[in-house]
């Protein structure tokens, strides 16, 4: 798990690299309300892109079980339906987001100083998401067979390449225009597209199982039964993961009633906090990932060591992590904010949260074991409960009846992390335990 973990996470760290230095740059140099637009566009973006991440989730368990199972033309049916699906998908939200950016940032309260930059920024972003949305699904569907190393190796092209384009897009260097805050986002998508297109040239000069060949091409037609079974996952993880996005954007309604230093704020602890979870997020999609081979290959005894080692290293790789941020945090955060105000801000909701991540951890863990058996609607109902009737209840009550304020806001975080790892163990200890398990493309 560790050989499969390390290039993982460091692949997970360098997708967050480009969009770090971005927000430094634009943080410390085009000023506190230029990186208040990108943070007001966040949730936004991750609610539109939500979708597709859960028919990844349900791709990935799909084909790491054909892969543990040895069933080479299954898992080319479902890389050719989920390619197809997640296109048209890409399509769709592309026109709508495009579209009706500005009315959807209106009505979460972005504060009119930053909504003209917010909504060029967005649409930048918008416009690219067919493209995009294939690069993650491949990524996907190449860790879903134990290949965490191209994925790894791409990102480095990609966070390269998006490191030497942003100075020259945003200030206008060699002759370019200065794009400003804009060019962050030209930056990202041109990196992406670019890497894209040199990680299909590898995958067919090193005749990858996975390569876009002819028997790929063969199955891009969309294999209904295929389709139903990547809903069927998919569905229940887009729906939790869109109503974190949904409650994402709750919150950032609340935030934005402090004024645009606290929206600034609120991005750059997105920041930091998007480097804790990388762990946790890393260690669920490896249990999923080891889980499912195991399921694939009819090795059940083996789900069990898989839990316990995510487990340990959740704790022991996260702590650190942790532990490390808490004793540097004003430096780390004083990266991309130059305003003492709004570090003050930061720094407060910083302290207030980041333990917290370790219980997150442990509850993606026991969510990636149950999911891997196909396994989604109790854990998708627990992590709904947990955002929706703890979280963002929370949040609302301490910021709006009680003197904490916007900290109140973050005390709703380690509130909802605590329930749903109670309400997931349960179930994963006294029912999913106690069931039959087996392959899903049998």
């Amino acid at each position: 798990m560790l050989v499969f973990l390390v290039p993982l996470i460091l692949s997970n760290a360098l997708q967050s690299v480009g969009q770090l230095v971005g927000s430094i740059v634009v943080g410390r140099w085009l000023g506190v309300d230029a990186l208040a637009a990108i943070s007001a566009f966040f949730p936004l973006f991750f609610l539109l892109v939500s979708f597709t991440i859960g028919i990844g989730a349900g791709s990935s368990i799909l084909i790491g079980q054909a892969y543990g199972a040895r069933n080479e033309e299954k898992m080319k049916a479902i890389v050719g339906t989920t390619l197809t699906f997640t296109f048209l998908l890409g399509l769709v939200l592309a026109l709508l987001g495009g579209i009706f950016t500005r009315d959807i940032l209106n009505l979460l309260g972005t504060p009119a100083n930053i909504i003209d930059a917010s909504v060029h920024y967005a649409r930048i972003l918008f416009w690219s998401m067919p493209v995009l949305f294939l690069y993650f699904a491949y990524t996907t569907f190449m860790r879903g067979t134990g290949d965490a190393n191209t994925p790894f190796y791409s990102l480095i092209v990609s966070t390269v390449l998006n490191l030497v384009l942003l100075p020259i897009l945003i200030f206008g260097w060699l002759g370019l225009p200065e794009l400003g805050l804009y060019g962050a986002a030209y930056a990202s998508v041109v990196s992406t597209v670019i890497t894209f297109v040199l990680m299909l040239i590898y995958l067919s000069k090193t005749n990858h199982s996975l390569q876009f060949d002819a028997s790929v091409r063969r199955h891009l037609r969309i294999d209904f039964d295929i389709l139903k079974l990547l809903l069927r996952l998919g569905i229940p993880s887009s729906i939790s993961m869109i109503l974190v996005s949904l409650s994402e954007i709750a919150v950032i309604t609340f935030v934005n009633k402090f004024g645009s230093d606290a929206t600034a704020a609120y991005g750059a602890v997105n920041q930091v906090v998007s480097y804790v979870q990388m762990p946790a997020v890393s260690l669920g999609i490896a249990v999923s990932i080891f889980a499912s081979q195991s399921i694939g290959a009819n090795q059940l005894g083996r789900v069990k060591d898989v839990v316990r080692a995510g487990i340990w290293l959740n704790y022991v790789i996260g702590g650190i992590i942790i532990i490390l941020i808490y004793l540097f945090s004003r430096n780390i955060l004083s990266w991309f904010i130059t305003s003492e105000h709004t570090l003050q801000i930061a720094h407060s909701l910083l302290m207030i949260t980041l333990w917290s991540y370790l219980i997150f951890g442990h509850a993606q863990i026991i969510v990636a074991t149950m999911r891997a058996s196909g396994t989604v609607l109790w854990p998708t109902v627990f992590s709904v409960v947990s955002i929706w009737l703890v979280e963002v209840p929370v949040a609302y009550y301490l910021s709006h009846f009680t003197s904490l304020g916007i900290q109140g806001i973050w005390i709703g975080y380690p509130a909802a992390f605590i329930v749903s790892l109670l309400l997931q163990y349960s179930y994963y200890r006294w029912s999913w335990k106690k069931k039959s398990i087996t392959s899903l493309i049998q």
